[in-house]
């Protein structure tokens, strides 16, 4: 392979080179993510986008499984409806170096390629973390002005980190891995107006399905530029906004793992991760006792740049309320918990727009701007009450679960038909595990 591309020569080694089987907990931490993202793809099957989009995609056949709808296709409409599910309630996983959702957009490729290739589930996990790994890694050295100008990191992050864990997977030479996430990067698209609209989950598909064919048509002998860290019109130039810090792409390239330290964040709500600490406050008010009624106004704090992706105030619908902090806290604050089904295509209720309305947003300019540093993640919210008196609440980083089993029960509604799938996530290792487990993710609920 060239060595005229240092940077993207050594991130293409770090990727087929990887032993991430060697690490007990970076190992455990993705069983954990397996299982939660499972529990969303369960959760996402029945939506009316994702039958659309199994009504409009040209599928083939294949032995490769939809999730929950006992159907087969071909690997690639596997992989863009499966992570396109996984996505849609908006309740998987977040990782903070990537400001994205790993697993939504490589778990379900890896998925889609052991019905094809008789991968055990060692394999699968270990592709998985290499991804990931990926794609966090390329979002520490993009800088943060990479999202907050627009792109969604999920879908342009996203694309790479699959081909990297397909690569690492079928044990792809270094000039085919680095082919492949050239492609990959060409590929690289997702912007976030599409926020609180059916394209947003969409962007996890299409990365999950562009990554999954850019490493198939590197494989295949298709040309491409096999320098995208190091191009001066690479990547960084597209992208980065001038932020671009190029070595932290493999930087203590897992040690640890990404998945491991800053780790996962398994969402215990279903709406936008940057809304999760405003629903931390909102139920913490509830548990005290304080009512809708006494509240006559709400200022909500954020670092600068710490409520970008929150770009609904006044939604219409429970899905564009996923991305309101307005909405989020008068739900949190009146109904003491935020469910699903708050989150659905129904109007949002009189109630909840009448608190949101007196929700108001600034930032504090002098702290840091927001980061991949979770430290710099807070929300302050200051509650005027009718009577004139003020409630000061605060909430540093961002809550997460430790056992998605739960999640997963509520989400497939303890249905007995799949209800060995945690426990089996927990411990596969064998091809046989794995065969077992897709024809479990193959089973209908309907």
């Amino acid at each position: 392979m060239e060595t005229a591309f240092p940077l993207t020569t050594a991130f293409a080694e770090a990727i087929v080179l990887a032993e991430p089987l060697r690490d007990e907990a970076a190992v455990a931490a993705g069983r954990k993510a397996i299982v939660d993202w499972l529990a969303c793809a369960f959760g996402g099957a029945a939506d009316r986008t994702t039958r659309i989009l199994l009504e409009q995609l040209p599928a083939g056949p294949g032995d490769a499984v939809i999730i929950g709808q006992g159907r087969r296709t071909d690997a690639l409409t596997a992989a863009l409806v499966n992570a396109h599910a996984g996505h849609v309630l908006d309740y998987d996983d977040v990782h903070a170096s990537a400001r994205g959702h790993p697993t939504t957009v490589i778990v379900p490729v890896l998925l889609a390629l052991a019905s094809e290739e008789r991968l055990s589930a060692d394999r699968l996990i270990a592709g998985y973390i290499v991804g990931l790994e990926a794609m966090a890694r390329l979002g520490l050295s993009i800088g943060m002005r990479h999202y907050e100008n627009g792109f969604h990191a999920t879908a342009t992050l996203g694309t790479i980190g699959v081909a990297a864990a397909v690569a690492h997977v079928l044990g792809y030479s270094m000039a085919e891995t680095a082919t492949a996430l050239g492609l990959a990067a060409t590929h690289s698209s997702g912007l976030r107006l599409q926020f609180g609209h059916d394209a947003k989950p969409y962007h996890a598909g299409m990365a999950a399905r562009s990554g999954l064919l850019s490493a198939r048509l590197a494989k295949a002998g298709f040309g491409g530029a096999r320098d995208f860290l190091d191009n001066p019109i690479g990547f960084f130039s597209a992208f980065a906004f001038g932020e671009q810090r190029p070595q932290a792409a493999i930087e203590g390239w897992g040690a640890p793992w990404q998945i491991v330290a800053p780790g996962l964040t398994l969402k215990a709500f279903p709406c936008c991760t940057a809304s999760h600490p405003v629903a931390m406050i909102g139920l913490q008010l509830h548990g005290e006792g304080l009512r809708a009624g006494l509240v006559e106004d709400v200022l909500i704090t954020f670092p600068p740049g710490g409520d970008a992706a929150l770009v609904v105030t006044s939604p219409t619908t429970g899905i564009d309320a996923r991305f309101s902090a307005e909405y989020v806290f008068a739900t949190a604050l009146v109904d003491g918990a935020l469910k699903i089904s708050h989150f659905g295509e129904t109007p949002v209720r009189d109630d909840l727009t009448a608190i949101a309305r007196n929700v108001r947003r600034r930032h504090d300019e002098r702290a840091p701007r927001l980061s991949n540093d979770p430290k710099t993640r807070f929300v302050i919210a200051e509650v005027t009450l009718r009577d004139g008196s003020r409630l000061v609440r605060e909430f540093k980083g961002l809550p997460g679960l430790s056992d998605p089993t739960e999640k997963f029960r509520d989400a497939t509604g303890s249905h007995q038909a799949v209800s060995a799938v945690p426990d089996l996530v927990l411990a596969m290792h064998s091809e046989d595990d794995l065969y077992r487990l897709i024809e479990h993710l193959a089973k209908g609920l309907n």
